[in-house]
């Protein structure tokens, strides 16, 4: 008998998170080397389950055999998960949401062939994927702390409580950093990302008339200094957190974020590499990985009680 059945569905959980963060990245290049409609067809590319051996055809069928392989690894966690009846109460509905978000993807997938790359359907495509990473993530940690609780015979362990207003304050910024997300993938689709010469003025100016493209990367500019500035009031508030791993994740995130507007300005100045923008996009999912993982941990932490709360003020 399994006396921890937590443990399998984390490490299937953890290897689908893993498979869809590079399926998410390798998204990018497929769409920055216009490779999108090298397979014309769905679910075959070019009527062939292997296709002919050209670099863009290989890059659009390496994307959907990996997405494939991100929809098998969701079927055996769903699958364990909502077999066992100890699970399901737990992790059910993530398992169910998980397929839901999987069969929308994939639907997304064949409508951006089908719609020959229409704007908005491809952004829905990664909106819809990192959604799905996220809620895979969360799965996992789900699972993870559930797993501990059994090891440590049901919650034994003392936990620090969590400071009043933290848990809305991470998932705040963790809705922000999806946006953050979003808003790039649209900038992206929309051919926006060189709409403004320059940094950190647009064309030379410092305020640009938003209207067109110009307001798709002026939106997506400002959008990171608010970011920026949610995480530098994160990593404040935390780095006397009374959790360890809260004061360490805060920084983390941070980083992550002043490495994002780098490489956000280096496509300004470099024209947008293929392999430029998809180490951008993979640092803007790390820090939605980063900003999800503290946002369960601290949901897992004890509340502070009001009464508590009131003496220490005293």
């Amino acid at each position: 008998m399994i006396r921890d059945p937590f443990r399998p569905v984390h490490r299937l959980a953890l290897t689908t998170a893993v498979l869809m963060f590079g399926l998410i990245v390798l998204g990018s290049v497929v769409r920055t080397t216009g490779s999108g409609l090298s397979c014309p067809d769905w679910p075959l590319c070019e009527g062939r389950i292997i296709p002919r051996f050209q670099m863009n055809v290989l890059l659009e069928w390496t994307h959907r055999l990996v997405a494939l392989v991100v929809g098998v690894g969701l079927l055996l966690t769903a699958g364990w998960t909502l077999t066992r009846a100890e699970l399901r109460a737990r992790l059910g509905g993530l398992a169910v949401l998980a397929l839901a978000l999987y069969v929308t993807q994939a639907l997304l997938g064949a409508l951006t062939v089908w719609k020959l790359l229409d704007p908005g359907v491809v952004g829905g495509h990664l909106a819809t994927g990192l959604l799905l990473f996220a809620t895979l993530l969360t799965l996992t940690r789900v699972a993870r702390h559930e797993s501990a609780r059994v090891a440590a015979a049901a919650g034994a362990e003392s936990l620090p409580a969590r400071p009043p207003g933290l848990l809305a304050h991470l998932g705040l910024v963790t809705a922000l950093t999806y946006a953050q997300c979003v808003m790039g993938g649209i900038v992206s689709t929309h051919g926006a990302g060189l709409a403004c010469a320059g940094w950190p003025t647009c064309n030379g100016e410092w305020f640009p008339r938003f209207e067109g493209l110009v307001a798709l990367q002026m939106t997506h500019r400002l959008m990171a200094y608010v970011l920026a500035a949610a995480m530098l009031a994160t990593t404040l508030r935390l780095r006397v957190a009374p959790d360890a791993a809260l004061r360490a994740g805060a920084p983390i995130a941070l980083g992550l974020t002043i490495a994002q507007i780098v490489l956000g300005v280096g496509n300004v100045f470099l024209g947008a590499p293929p392999w430029l923008s998809a180490l951008h996009l993979a640092t803007a999912t790390a820090i939605l990985a980063v900003m999800v993982t503290l946002t369960h941990h601290a949901a897992t932490l004890p509340a502070t009680r009001p009464a508590l709360v009131m003496a220490a003020a005293r």
